[in-house]
């Protein structure tokens, strides 16, 4: 939990993620499962009017899920 607050930790993860979107190992639609779902929320967040997260927040939880799990399965290290 104490990561979750470390900028540390959120540089990190954006930075893998720029490796990862920006990889050629990495399958195009695995890079759309997570760039599709940021962008819809972003751009139309009244579409989930139930579920009341932030912007950031959703993008936030959906990135740490996203980098870890294509950091394992590409073998990929967070600097």
């Amino acid at each position: 939990m104490k990561k979750l607050f470390s900028l540390r930790h959120w540089r990190s993860t954006f930075s893998l993620i720029y490796k990862l979107i920006t990889s050629r190992r990495v399958a195009l639609w695995e890079k759309l499962l997570f760039l599709i779902p940021v962008a819809v929320y972003w751009i139309s967040p009244d579409i989930m009017p139930f579920i009341p997260v932030d912007d950031i927040a959703f993008t936030m939880i959906i990135a740490e899920a996203f980098a870890s799990r294509m950091a394992k399965k590409y073998n990929i290290t967070r600097t």
